[in-house]
Order: structure tokens, then sequence, then C-alpha cells
């Protein structure tokens, strides 16, 4: 091992830092889905190495492909950007006994915007929360394309990932317009537009998402073909105005009446109502109340649970929550005619620029503290609003920890979540996602429904439901599946729900978007006409297989 260090030591920059101590490198290898509970799983990792610049990236992609045929020296490179892919992998490498080392990009932050165009460049080691404070200094005019997954995790690495936010902009590669960086061959890749561009700005790329000739750019997407350095995204604008809707459901089997409703909406104002997403009670429960049995317990709430628990939190069997966008006008007209759509349903219908949210926000942040300590509904009421403020301020683009406390839900320390500096990984939290596409019909999303309530309880893992309406047409659901990671009983539930859900999924047409590291290898077959043909790329642009080797490649 120690040759190795020494060979890629002689490549780097002087200031480039290179792990190689058992205790720096732990959290590489410590993910949220319980992979080490597996001896066959279980990644090892011979070193990391934090780039000082670019040139630092196309030296070691050069000397692993160099030393690809030593059988002493040979190593894969696993590049991450902040290394926050919760559930899906979190830092870790795709395949066990790689020889790989981490390529922590965390150290790239550049930021480079034009503010005339809303064209912010970016490289990979920049977060939600860097790209906030930048856009703050300046003015804040415009929106971070934020996740539910907090502050620190990389644009970048989420973009690559084809991740989806709520703001206007909600698939986040869609509003990617140039990318640069280079191939696992070590050879640069940039668009051929910037390639003829003879000006002295090499602006004009960053401005037209498709270029000349094949689109390549989409090829390091969900694959293992080369390394991102820089990437160029159109920002949406803060708008004049904004409101946020919450329509709540009171009837469980109401989606045959819900969902044509929202379909409309999603179409009618295309542009101005950002995504939608619809929650199951349980999943909203998860967000307000105390887990019943306790954190320690390996099993999922009774029904008797959920519905006393609902009725203590005011909590329906459906919660649709959305945005609205514009000039003052525009939000106005919309959002009244939201409300009238709605109306035809039996619902409650609240509004964030209503009279009554605005006024029990001025109560929540101005009244006393020990009058919530007097007066448990109000304490209770204080808890849903600040929730019902943060969830607004990820729809306007400035990210938060808000959703970090789902992975929490069955962690035993209770006090992590008080002291707000949540970390998953770090943490110890057990969380995998079943993350299928559904068509957005409502005897689809019902049979889907039923299908993760079914097999989740199986496995004692609760049953988590929501749907994110990205277009009409186009339904992803995210199932969070929340473990004990201490538990090993629970470990191996959580994967074996997780493979049933997926195994019975792909029977009725539920097909995830995006997979664990695991599944890329158990799920893709790798004789199929298309993993031929991504494997027939693979070879030409990393012939000797240094780069992730199996991320979204099965061997």
């Amino acid at each position: 091992m120690l040759h190795i260090h020494k060979e890629i030591k002689k490549v780097l920059h002087p200031n480039a830092i290179l792990l190689t101590n058992s205790n720096d490198l732990s959290h590489y290898t410590q993910g949220t889905e319980g992979l080490n509970s597996f001896p066959d799983k279980k990644r090892e990792i011979i070193g990391a190495v934090k780039p000082h610049n670019k040139a630092d990236i196309k030296a070691l992609l050069d000397l692993a492909n160099s030393l690809s045929s030593n059988e002493k020296l040979k190593f894969s490179i696993h590049p991450i950007s902040s290394g926050r892919n919760w559930g899906y992998g979190t830092s870790q490498p795709p395949i066990p006994n790689s020889q790989s080392l981490i390529l922590d990009l965390s150290t790239l932050t550049q930021i480079d915007f034009d503010e005339e165009f809303g064209l912010v460049t970016l490289e990979p080691g920049v977060t939600q929360k860097q790209l906030s404070a930048f856009l703050i200094a300046r003015g804040d005019n415009f929106m971070v394309p934020v996740t539910g997954a907090g502050p620190d995790c990389s644009i970048v690495g989420n973009a690559i990932e084809r991740g989806y936010g709520i703001t206007p902009h909600s698939e986040h590669y869609n509003a990617v317009n140039a990318i640069k960086g280079f191939w696992a061959n070590g050879r640069a890749f940039q668009s051929a537009i910037y390639e003829l561009d003879q000006s002295k700005d090499k602006f004009v790329d960053k401005t037209f998402k498709w270029g000349v000739g094949p689109h390549l750019d989409a090829l390091v997407t969900q694959s293992s073909f080369g390394v991102v350095t820089e990437m160029t995204i159109r920002l949406a604008p803060r708008s004049a105005a904004f409101s946020s809707f919450f329509i709540q459901l009171k009837e469980d089997d109401i989606l045959d009446r819900a969902v044509p409703i929202i379909r409309r909406v999603l179409r009618e104002y295309e542009g101005i109502v950002g995504s939608i997403n619809l929650m199951d009670k349980r999943r909203v429960l998860a967000m307000f109340a105390d887990n019943p049995n306790g954190r320690d317990q390996h099993k999922v709430m009774s029904e008797n649970d959920v519905a006393r628990l609902a009725q203590k939190h005011n909590i329906p069997s459906w919660t649709i929550v959305g945005s609205i966008y514009g000039s003052k006008g525009v939000v106005k007209v919309v959002q009244k005619e939201i409300s009238n759509i709605f109306k035809a349903l039996p619902s409650k219908q609240v509004f964030s620029n209503s009279i009554l949210v605005r006024s029990g926000k001025f109560i929540i942040y101005n009244f006393p503290e020990f009058i919530f300590r007097l007066v448990p509904p109000l304490h209770m009421l204080r808890e849903q609003l600040k929730s019902f403020d943060l969830g607004n301020e990820i729809m306007l683009g400035k990210p938060n920890k808000v959703a970090l406390k789902l992975p929490y839900w069955r962690h035993k320390n209770s006090n992590i979540l008080a002291n707000g500096n949540l970390s998953p990984g770090k943490d110890n939290c057990g969380l995998l996602w079943y993350a299928p596409i559904i068509t957005m019909k409502a005897e689809s999303m019902k049979e889907f429904s039923q299908l993760v309530r079914d097999i989740c309880p199986k496995y004692n893992i609760e049953p988590f439901i929501t749907f994110t309406n990205l277009k009409h047409d186009c339904v992803d659901s995210t199932i969070p599946i929340v473990f004990d990671r201490e538990n090993h009983q629970a470990v191996l539930d959580a994967h074996n729900c997780l493979k049933e859900l997926v195994a019975q999924g792909v029977k009725k047409g539920f097909i995830p978007y995006r997979l664990n590291i695991d599944q890329q290898q158990t799920l893709l077959d790798k004789n199929s006409d298309f993993w031929q043909t991504s494997n027939q790329l693979k070879t030409v642009l990393d012939p000797n297989r240094i780069l992730s080797p199996g991320r979204y490649n099965p061997t």
C-alpha cells in the first residue's frame, strides 16, 4: 500500500491532501445504507485525495491508467462531491474490493456568476449553503436549486444524479447548460461550441445547452465515464411574489378525485406552479410527532397509533403541498383559481400568505417562551408553524435541514436532533431509498400505495409515502426506508424490504429512476441491449476500468 501512496503523492500538487490514516478514512466507508453489516459488501479504500486544483484530477486519472496493468500498484478512482449521497451509497465506492481511491472534490469550491443572465458556473464542491451565501451577498435575486438533503450537499453532485427539488427548476439537470471535466481516459471534455469559439470570454457555450454534434454532456450523469470539474446552471430568478399552498384531504380513498385535479393544476399553470408533493399521514406525522414505539424498537406504528397521533396533531389522510411564483397580480389570480379548483374535494386549504398564517407566525416568533410551555396546544402549533416556515424557505430556494429529521425516526440518541447539527451518515442513521417513476394516473398511484403498505410492515419498516408530481404525466415517489443501523436484524430487514419493493414494483411498471450502489449490480442486466451499449461506451472512455468500476455499469 505504501508504494501506491508514494506514486500518488508524486503526481499531486504540494498543497493537495492525501489521506491514508484509517481514522481519517473511516467516514468514507460508513454510509447510511448499513452495508458494513454484510461481510461481502463491506467497502475498503486505499486512501482519499483532496485535490488542490483540476490538474490534480488529470494527473490521478493518468496515473491510474498507467498503473492498470501492474497487479501490485493498480487502483481505481471513485470521485465524490460532498459525499452526502445518503441512502444511495453515501461516499462509498460502487463495489467492494476494488482497490479504490476516493477523489474528494469538496475542496473545489469556485463560483462564477453572470447576474445578467442568471447563469452560475460551479465546481463540484460547492454546496447549497455556499451558493446561498454567495447569492445573498450579491442581493439574493436568484434561487438556489435546493433539495431536502440539506445545506451541505453538492449542487453539481445532485444534478449529475439527475435529482430534483421543488423550486421552479425542479428537474435539476434540465437547468444545466454546460459541463467540463475529464473522461476516465484522461482526455478533457467540453462542448464543441466551446472548442470552436475563438473569442476571449468563452461564454456562448454556457447559454446553449445542446452544442454542436452529439450531445455528450449527459454521458457523465448516472455513469462512471468521466469526472465533472465544472458545471454551468441556469438559476431561477426570485419572483416578486410567492405563495405556498397546503391542501388537507380528509379521506384516505380520495386519489381518484385528487389526482386529476393535481394533473390539471400542473398542466394549466406550468412555469407558475412548482412541483407538487402529495404525502400520506404517516409521512407527515414523521415530521411532527415522536415515534410512539420509542426509537429503539424495530416495529411500525399501529393503525391506532396513527389515528391517535393524526388527531392530536391535526394531520389528514393526505396532504398536498405546492408553490406559486410570479408577479403579485399573477400569484393573486392563480392562488384564487387553485383554491376554487380544490374546492371540488373535501379538504381544508391553507395558503402561506393568508392572514391566519401570518398571525400565527407573529405569535410564535414574538410571544414569550413560558407561554408555550404552559399551553401544550400552543407548543404543538408553534412546532408545526416552524416546520411550515422552513418548508417555505426550501420552496424559495433557501437551504435548511427541516427534511433531515426523517432519517432520525429510529435513531436512539434524540439529543442529536436537539442540537440541530444533523448529518445522517456521520450520526449512524439507517436510510435507504426506493425511488420509482409512476404514471400519473389515480389507479397507478393507488396500486403503488397499496404495494408499499403491504410490503414495508412485513419487514417492520414504516410505510412513509410521498409522491412528487414533476409534470402532469409523471410522478416520482420517494419511499424512505428508515431503520436502526446498530440493529443487525433491522439492517437485514431494510435491505430485504427494498429488494421486495423493487422486485414487485417492476412487475407493475414502477421502475426506479435512481439506484443505490448495491442495486446497480443486482438489478441491472448486463446482457440487455441497453447495458451492453453502455458497456461499449465504458470501454472507449475508460478502457482500463479505473473510474468507479460498477457504477451504473453491471459487471
